[in-house]
């Protein structure tokens, strides 16, 4: 049996892990993207290793963010940025920090016994140290502690990365114990220069970055996919042409319906347009941990997340409807469509960004919303453009977070992923499913592993080279926490 052609439309996260996953094991593979480059999609910035920014989610949603995100750590080595996440219960929100613990605990067994399977499990420190409580006590004695500089932060001191938030944050306004855990951030511009670099060495690979595809036709037992140049400002049909391919991989992330529409394979969905915010802070060159005031979703006291990155960058989240948030922001399928409509002015922000007021305004609510509980933050100033786009939700529950893949007939498969650590597990699912329906079998393949030869400064300078491209500050793309060996 030859080796299947796989087409893979859509070259996010989902797609583009995709297609190393089965070109590195030596499968033919075409990928197609409308963006100038892999990864260009909507924000990613934290890991997920346990899922403790959401509440509101199972304990097996956390456990197998926790399996998914040790396997991504693996794949993307060099994409983490290793430092903490500290969790904060404000006195006006309803939740208690005591409600928290016991799901800490059942998360700290679990990577401990994925650790004593496989010792390279280890990725997240160690599993004793996977969280640590602290008191209004503790926190006020660390606040009299000098600011460590980033280069003597050795990352073994939990504490060293709470004096910053001891210093800077209004106690009085938390509930205790506060949270330091182990869950780690995700560079978005390390991780698509990884994919852009890997599969550039894969001659099996075919990447059709800046392209549309026009439609999806089946054809005995396989799949026509039509394409075109893509060009925003130049709408026209012009070089129409299309490619035949064994298994077609729907990981379109938000316009998934358009593509199940276009198959006839209808599929119930949520779409939802969020946005995160750049911000500069001339105080915050200190290392930082990633800060959560937990908060109600939806409500004015949404809850607040501060994302640290190197040279006083920070990210933010405000899960308000006026910040992060959209009052229309969320879409449905329909009977007649598996794709969600979104607003024409949601749309017209993906395709053509956004204006300075609409910016400003924004960013200007994210930096008072954190300076609620940071006061000084209030000095903060716009660092860059927004980061934003829509995430496509399976079913009907907007807070579902760990969701991978789903099945219609032997050679369709929709990546349906909500975090970027859950794409791996779903290409793995895929290629099992592929061997029970006959389409993948142990070919004479010759596999390669290209993405763990890739070294840290290559991957730096693509990814300060992607920043800049698509106009955001380097800072986003610069190995932000401790630094990990080079090798």
């Amino acid at each position: 049996m030859a080796s299947p052609h796989i087409g893979i439309i859509g070259g996010g996260i989902a797609g583009s892990t995709a297609a190393l996953h089965f070109a590195e094991q030596g499968l033919q593979v075409s990928i197609f993207e409308q963006g100038p480059s892999l990864v260009d999609g909507p924000p990613i910035c934290h890991l997920h290793a346990g899922g403790n920014l959401y509440r509101e989610i199972s304990e097996q949603q956390c456990i197998q963010l926790l399996k998914e995100s040790i396997d991504t750590v693996k794949l993307y080595r060099h994409t983490l940025n290793v430092r903490p996440t500290v969790i904060a219960v404000p006195i006006q929100d309803q939740g208690q920090p005591e409600e928290l613990f016991p799901r800490l605990q059942v998360i700290k067994k679990a990577y401990k016994t994925l650790v004593e399977k496989d010792p390279t499990n280890q990725v997240l420190g160690s599993p004793e140290h996977y969280f640590k409580l602290y008191s209004k006590e503790a926190l006020l004695k660390l606040a009299q502690q000098e600011t460590p500089e980033p280069d003597s932060l050795s990352g073994k001191s939990l504490d060293e990365w709470m004096i910053p938030f001891a210093q800077h944050t209004d106690l009085e306004k938390l509930k205790y114990p506060v949270v330091l855990v182990q869950e780690y951030g995700l560079s978005v511009f390390r991780l698509s220069a990884t994919v852009n670099l890997a599969l550039e060495q894969l001659p099996n690979c075919q990447v059709y970055t800046q392209t549309q595809v026009t439609g999806v036709e089946a054809q005995d037992k396989k799949w026509t996919i039509r394409y075109q140049p893509y060009d925003i400002n130049q709408p026209i049909d012009l070089h129409q042409q299309a490619t035949t391919v064994d298994y077609l991989i729907n990981a379109s992330g938000y316009k998934t319906g358009v593509v199940d529409d276009w198959v006839d394979k209808p599929r119930s969905r949520l779409v939802e347009f969020k946005a995160a915010y750049v911000t500069h802070w001339d105080t915050g060159s200190a290392m930082w941990p990633e800060v959560i005031f937990h908060g109600e979703r939806g409500t004015p006291q949404g809850m607040a997340q501060l994302t640290p990155y190197p040279d006083g960058y920070f990210q933010l989240h405000g899960m308000t409807e006026d910040i992060t948030l959209f009052e229309d922001g969320v879409a449905h399928s329909t009977e007649e469509s598996s794709q969600p409509k979104l607003p024409v002015h949601l749309v017209n922000k993906i395709i053509h960004g956004w204006n300075e007021e609409q910016q400003t305004i924004r960013t200007d609510k994210a930096i008072n919303h954190m300076a609620q509980f940071i006061p000084s933050f209030a000095s903060a100033t716009i660092g860059g453009k927004p980061l934003f786009g829509a995430q496509q939700v399976p079913g009907t529950d907007i807070t579902l977070r760990a969701a991978s893949v789903s099945f219609a007939g032997d050679n369709y498969a929709r990546m349906e992923i909500v975090k970027a650590s859950s794409a791996l597990e779903a290409a793995r699912q895929i290629e099992d499913q592929m061997r029970e329906c006959g389409v993948y079998d142990d070919f004479s393949l010759a596999p390669k592993n290209v993405s763990s030869e890739l070294k840290i400064e290559q991957i730096l300078a693509t990814a300060c080279t992607l920043a800049e491209q698509r106009h955001y500050p380097i800072a986003l793309a610069k190995v932000g926490g401790v630094k990990q060996d080079s090798d």
